[in-house]
């Protein structure tokens, strides 16, 4: 079962939903690799936007609002990035340390 996080989906650039679809032995288009492009793409794009929304704030011409908005986004991409990158290396440490 995927999770899915749609909210952040919906609002981060580069992410697009998993089709519900596909059945879990049909053949998919992208693959893992290229999701985790798109996720450390997500990170740097939210990332940029918050410091564009920040420059724009201490220049006068954007809202406080919308800076803080961005800055949450950038920090729920990272963090989500973060806890995966988590759970990949625990995996891996689990796979490993199965006898053989």
């Amino acid at each position: 079962m995927a999770i899915q996080f749609p909210a952040l989906v919906a609002s981060t650039p580069g992410l697009t939903p998993a089709s519900p679809a596909a059945a879990p032995g049909a053949a998919a288009t992208g693959g893992f690799g290229e999701s985790l492009n798109k996720l450390t793409r997500a990170v740097e794009t939210t990332s940029g936007a918050a410091n564009t929304a920040v420059a724009n704030m201490l220049d006068g011409t954007g809202d406080v609002h919308e800076a803080m908005i961005a800055l949450q986004q950038a920090e729920t991409t990272l963090q989500l990035t973060v806890q995966m990158r988590n759970k990949f290396v625990q995996a891996y440490q689990d796979i490993m340390r199965m006898p053989v």
